[in-house]
């Protein structure tokens, strides 16, 4: 009788995978022993493994260009990363090893842009998109990394205001998009994006504004999905709304070369995921090239922005079963040593699921469980994985511990949990370990931040340290 976790996983999926393999028990995540992690470092632990970065955007760019030799489609392909995935440092310099390009948010992010380019991992020939809703600080900013001579600056009009704003601010030449304000799905409480400038007033927009001014020249129109890049009727119908408005445009716009498709590649959620990039990239590029010729118009240049593609299956996050608790005659609560609130928001604020697995004990029997945070919060839980509305793990020992792992973790968890800020009840951010290879392909780690501290919070929050 098969009884043992890795039975009931080898039987469920095909296991082992491209990430993910066991031996004598133990978990291991792209070659990394995460059980020796776990021994050298402690938990609990938050870990990014910087390769998994570059292989991702490699995937991409080759997925793009063959799509497009295929094709014959006559234009550049522009890999984009959103910064607002993740803005640390560490992700930044492992990304722009890949001659890719920045897409910004806000004012802040420009000042991420000149430190990158004071340190020449950004040039003025690297193209740094500026989206999102302009104002004040982040109007400065980008005039003035324009005024220094950044020619391929091209900030993304959301708004009609926004224009006038960046005029007032600059007399250089101004490259700039458009965001169409796509349709969102009908499971959406609104309509229509609060984003962009909606798919009618484009053209007239451009004539009205933009076309007789000599300061300006209009470079291309943005498209951006919420729901991501997904092979159903929803996507499809706003990409064939998107290209009529691009053909449209580009017959009175002779200086629109280049049309951003977004960002939206789904990542790896479960052990079952199953999304065939290179035909959806196959698809997309074939509509463009159909739309365009069949408009007698040129094919444009094409720009993704890629965050959670980009650094989302870098990251990591280990935990240790503290205790478990038999709530009643079937509930079995395994408490963590942290929280999911402020560890793992999204699987507290969305809903999000992750790939959960266990470091340890493969060989053992295995149980129905729960999992509960050690904040005195009601929904601070993990209850079900993607693929099934349970959670099964190795039986716990009270004298034996047992660890999980929640993995593709890396894109915007630091962010939107404040990651060196205060944290829900006061429960410390964890350590962050840096994952890398060597010259010689050897796996090597590094502390990056240690377990915040109490001072480090009473500070924050004003109370003198004694």
């Amino acid at each position: 009788m098969n009884t043992k976790y890795k039975d009931l996983i080898e039987q469920t999926f095909e296991f082992p995978q491209e990430e993910f393999n066991t031996n004598r028990g133990d978990l291991y995540f792209h070659g990394i022993d995460l059980k020796e992690l776990v021994n050298q470092y402690g938990t609990p632990l938050k870990f990014t493994y910087l390769p998994k970065i570059s292989e991702n955007i490699i995937k991409a760019k080759k997925w793009f260009n063959k799509a497009m030799k295929k094709h014959n489609y006559r234009g550049d392909y522009n890999y984009s990363y959103c910064t607002k995935s993740s803005h640390f440092k560490y992700v930044l310099d492992e990304a722009l090893k890949n001659d890719i390009h920045i897409e910004t948010s806000s004012a802040f992010d420009i000042d991420i842009v000149r430190s990158l380019k004071r340190e020449g991992k950004l040039t003025d020939k690297s193209y740094v998109l500026c989206n999102g809703f302009k104002r004040d600080q982040y109007i400065t900013n980008i005039a003035e990394l324009i005024e220094g001579g950044h020619k391929n600056c091209i900030p993304i009009i959301d708004n009609y205001e926004e224009l006038n704003l960046l005029l007032d601010e600059t007399r250089s030449k101004l490259n700039i998009g458009i965001r169409i304000a796509s349709e969102e799905e009908p499971k959406f409480e609104f309509y229509t994006s609060r984003l962009g400038v909606g798919y009618k007033n484009i053209v007239s927009f451009y004539e009205k504004e933009i076309a007789d001014n000599p300061q300006v020249d209009l470079k291309m129109l943005h498209f951006f999905i919420n729901t991501g890049i997904r092979d159903n009727a929803y996507y499809w119908n706003e990409l064939t709304k998107c290209l009529k408005v691009y053909v449209n445009l580009k017959k009175v716009c002779s200086t629109l070369n280049s049309l951003n498709i977004g960002g939206g590649f789904p990542i790896k959620n479960s052990l079952a995921f199953d999304y065939d990039y290179q035909y959806m990239i196959d698809e997309i590029i074939n509509q463009i090239k159909t739309a365009c010729d069949e408009a007698n118009v040129d094919t444009p240049d094409i720009f993704t922005e890629f965050g959670s593609f980009t650094v989302g299956e870098s990251g990591g996050a280990i935990f240790e079963v503290l205790y478990q608790k038999k709530q009643n005659d079937r509930e079995k609560w395994n408490m963590i040593n942290s929280s999911f609130i402020t560890t793992l928001p999204d699987s507290w604020a969305i809903n999000k699921r992750f790939i959960m697995l266990p470091i340890n004990k493969w060989n053992r029997t295995y149980e129905r469980v729960l999992l509960g945070g050690l904040t005195c919060d009601s929904d601070d839980y993990y209850n079900s994985e993607q693929h099934v509305n349970a959670i099964y793990l190795p039986v716990y020992e009270k004298d034996s511990p047992l660890y999980i792992g929640f993995f593709n973790t890396g894109a915007y968890q630091e962010s939107i949990g404040g990651f060196g800020g205060l944290q829900h009840c006061l429960i410390p951010h964890p350590k962050h370990i840096l994952i890398q290879k060597n010259q010689n392909g050897e796996i090597t780690s590094q502390l990056f931040k240690e377990q915040q501290k109490s001072e480090e919070l009473l500070s924050i929050l004003g109370y003198e340290n004694e």
